[in-house]
């Protein structure tokens, strides 16, 4: 018989439906027969026990909010009758639970592109990166003319990545403009970059080439539109000519697993969610640490009544008192706003059967697996730290992919329940949580893993999923990029002059 539901923790006063349920359906959860009171669907939470007004509700083995009303066995419990714990900042206590990963190094391959400075590219791209938005204009027609002219032959693609900013900004919204710039400029995914400024922009072109640091000089190339007598479309093509010739000769090579960078997102999630598409790529993220890789999760709002599953798997109490601050310092951003820390989930995210913000946070925050906590970003900053890393990022998908493949990821896995088509300035994978999505959208969607529900062993998917991302990386085009649908998106909190 198939399975209707699951109870995902033993502690849990709630099942999810792995299908619709009609109300007075009888279903048998711990050895009790329950009534289902009214008609409940997939993705969506039934109470096992009887919830008295306030009482928490327990999902994952955590609340994930309480009761608004007294709540009887069998009620469809959804954003109309449950309400969120989450307040303001809290005190945090470092209890660490440092858990050993069990999986074997393997040591395999991809073929990527191995760069000067050590770092590897699953891609091998020419871009045009503005640092000011006027010229966003210029940068597109120098991608256009550049695509025609060379059919991006012997190279993967040709991007301008156009933004709003690079001038008119205060402080810190122009500095994460300016470290994100940055971080694209240094992204091994690029073979050649031609960085296109005004001249007349707060982002200055000479000190946003100091920003680069010891950069390489032979494919990262500037030039200012003010500065040229005459046509600045024929001096960029000249640059660009330049840079392609170079790109064109790299090859790919085998290089380690340890060399892979990867993000970790999810967007227009549902109750499966934390059941299937996180779950497996929380079992890729720890093989990829057991590899010597690197992955990053980010959405800190997104964190919220998840987070000291977090703070306790840091490896020291720095790195627990990082975390505690990026956590607080999102929080007060919402604070200062005038706007409450628990306003989430999104309609889509109701819909699909997740109620609060904690619900949304316990399953986004499975995509982690167990390994432990090796570093802590704030926006825009580079790698350092192999293994799991945390990075402050709004849960805003546009926003927080770029952060994730701007701290040098080659790659972002996407989980999603309801589907989207977007990606950002690397591969950006989408795992469906259902079949579904996976059924109705195979244009967008990279991976199903809606399979588990179907009864496929987790082991074997994982595996699967292990040999998709790596052909991915060696050169395999995410639907994404099949689709043709790449930008960025810079974070903004301030003034706009």
């Amino acid at each position: 018989m198939e399975q209707t539901f699951i109870k995902i923790n033993p502690a849990d006063s709630v099942v999810v439906c792995l299908q619709p349920i009609q109300q007075g359906t009888a279903i048998e959860v711990d050895g009790k027969t329950i009534t289902v009171n009214q008609d409940t669907p997939a993705g969506h939470k039934v109470l096992i026990k009887d919830a008295p007004e306030g009482t928490d509700i327990i999902k994952y083995g955590y609340p994930i909010g309480h009761a608004k009303h007294d709540l009887k066995a069998g009620d469809w419990v959804n954003e109309n009758n449950l309400k969120t714990n989450l307040a303001g900042t809290l005190e945090y206590t470092y209890s660490p639970v440092n858990e050993k990963l069990d999986i074997d190094d393997e040591r395999l391959t991809f073929k990527g592109y191995e760069r000067k400075n050590g770092e590897v590219g699953t891609r091998n791209e020419i871009w045009i990166v503005p640092t000011v938005g006027c010229v966003n204009g210029i940068a597109e027609k120098l991608a256009e003319t550049l695509r025609k002219e060379t059919g991006c032959e012997g190279i993967d693609s040709i991007y301008a990545w156009h933004h709003n900013y690079g001038c008119s900004q205060l402080s810190g919204d122009h500095e994460n403009t300016r470290k994100i710039l940055r971080d694209i400029t240094l992204h091994p995914n690029a073979g050649g970059v031609l960085v296109l400024g005004l001249g007349c922009e707060n982002n200055q072109p000479d000190l946003f080439e100091k920003l680069l640091g010891d950069y390489d000089k032979e494919r990262i190339k500037f030039l200012v539109v003010q500065k040229v007598e005459g046509d600045e479309l024929q001096a960029g093509m000249d640059i660009l000519r330049s840079l392609y010739a170079i790109a064109k000769a790299d090859k790919r090579t085998d290089v380690p697993v340890s060399k892979l960078r990867i993000g970790l997102k999810c967007g227009g999630s549902d109750g499966f969610s934390g059941i299937t598409a996180n779950p497996l790529v929380g079992e890729f993220s720890d093989w990829l640490v057991a590899q010597g890789g690197t992955s990053i999760l980010t959405e800190v709002p997104e964190m919220f009544g998840a987070e000291t599953i977090l703070m306790n798997r840091c490896k020291n109490e720095e790195l627990f008192n990082q975390t505690v601050s990026m956590v607080n310092n999102f929080k007060e951003y919402f604070l200062s706003h005038g706007e409450p820390v628990g306003e989430n989930p999104s309609p889509g995210n109701k819909a699909g059967g997740i109620s609060t913000l904690e619900d949304k946070a316990l399953g986004c925050t499975q995509k982690c697996g167990r390994a432990p906590v090796s570093g802590v970003l704030e926006y825009g900053d580079r790698l350092e730290a192999n293994g799991l890393n945390l990075l402050s990022a709004p849960g805003n998908d546009l926003v927080a992919s770029t952060a994730l493949a701007s701290a040098g990821c080659q790659i972002v896995l996407f989980t999603t329940g309801r589907g989207t088509p977007f990606g950002t300035f690397v591969p950006t994978m989408k795992i469906a949580t259902n079949p579904t999505l996976a059924a109705r959208k195979p244009n967008w969607i990279d991976f199903n893993a809606g399979q588990l529900i179907e009864g496929k062993p987790m082991k074997e998917l994982t595996r699967e999923f292990i040999t998709k991302i790596l052909a991915v990386a060696s050169g395999e085009k995410a639907r994404n990029e099949i689709n043709d649908y790449r930008e960025i998106a810079i974070f903004k909190n301030g003034v706009t002059l």
